[in-house]
């Protein structure tokens, strides 16, 4: 089961430690945990591809989990997310359970879709994840008209909409941060920069000075942010998730990160220049963690690689109930595909 989230996350503001800036100890340990089980998930995910114990694509969000993790980590449990193909990570940053995602990926009956939606599918309404979806950019439409359903019943909700760079030439993102800010709507856009949309590098798709600006043509604030620095995530979803909260409308974030790994688990990814590639490992977000609270003496190493052997154990009990939980039956097959009007 997911670690809850301090109780000061989301409408409330969190207090931080006496002796630095970071948020407080509860805090700090949800981010550290939340990043180190996004990553240590999948890892095993792909070691059990790579045995041929589950089959599809898989997108890796590996060298991310600053983004996601620092994103949900401002919003409430009955805040919204809507997520993307790389959306294993959004899932388990909101809450998600590590084993039915894992019976998910392997095609069990006892995963989040039944077994049959797959890594691009996941979703667990009760949690606020919306789904993530194999469609680039088709998330955004989808978040937009869930922030106005929460701004027609005034629930007080907050939606956030993952996207990546690639979906950022797509007519779906400009149509929906149109309607978002001309009607004010609680949504936050977030733009996860990973450099590389599969092959082809984000300044080969994107015209102009850069994806933040275009929040000028809609009247909504533009705000840069070091994707892989889990505390300036934190910082300037909260300041953008207030706002929206506030009836003032959306932002644009843009986290500017790195996947390690190429754009599925089939791809080695040799179009990449190697010095950059040793230039964002170097960046790594969960050894920028470990590195800033050790030194601030805010966590202790101890306290780090406890959490990590927790996880460890999360995970491979995880793998365990996937292997061993039964696949789908045939009289399932049509189930959840219709509904009844």
């Amino acid at each position: 089961m997911a670690a809850r989230k301090p109780k000061a996350a989301g409408k409330k503001a969190r207090g931080a430690s006496k002796k630095s800036k970071l948020p407080g100890k509860e805090m700090l340990e949800w981010m550290y945990r939340t990043m180190v089980r996004i990553r240590r998930f999948e890892e095993a995910a792909d070691r059990a591809f790579q045995a041929a114990r589950m089959r599809g694509a898989l997108h890796f969000y590996i060298g991310e989990e600053a983004s996601g993790t620092g994103v949900c980590a401002a919003l409430t449990d009955s805040d919204y997310i809507t997520s993307t193909h790389r959306g294993h990570g959004h899932c388990i940053a909101k809450g998600g359970r590590l084993d039915l995602m894992m019976a998910e990926l392997f095609g069990k009956a006892t995963g989040y879709c039944g077994g049959k939606g797959g890594s691009m599918h996941i979703a667990d309404l009760d949690l606020g994840n919306l789904g993530a979806n194999g469609i680039v950019g088709g998330g955004l439409p989808i978040a937009t008209g869930a922030a106005l359903g929460s701004k027609l019943r005034d629930d007080d909700n907050v939606t956030v909409c993952f996207f990546g760079d690639g979906a950022a030439p797509n007519g779906t993102f400009h149509e929906s941060i149109n309607f978002g800010a001309l009607h004010d709507l609680p949504i936050v856009y977030v733009c996860e920069n990973n450099q590389w949309g599969m092959g082809t590098h984000v300044s080969d798709t994107n015209a102009g000075p850069g994806i933040v600006t275009r929040a000028d043509s809609y009247g909504i604030p533009g705000v840069m942010v070091d994707g892989n620095d889990v505390f300036d995530v934190f910082a300037k979803t909260t300041a953008a998730v207030k706002r929206a909260r506030a009836g003032k409308g959306p932002s644009l974030l843009v986290c500017e990160t790195y996947r390690h790994r190429g754009h599925t688990v089939h791809d080695q990814a040799a179009y990449r220049d190697q010095a950059d590639v040793d230039e964002w490992m170097a960046r790594d977000p969960i050894e920028r963690f470990r590195k800033t609270v050790t030194t601030a003496k805010a966590m202790s190493k101890k306290k780090l690689e406890a959490i990590d052997a927790e996880v460890l154990q999360e995970v491979e009990a995880a793998v365990e109930f996937a292997a061993s939980s039964p696949f789908p039956q045939l009289d399932t097959l049509l189930q959840g595909v219709y509904t009844d009007v």
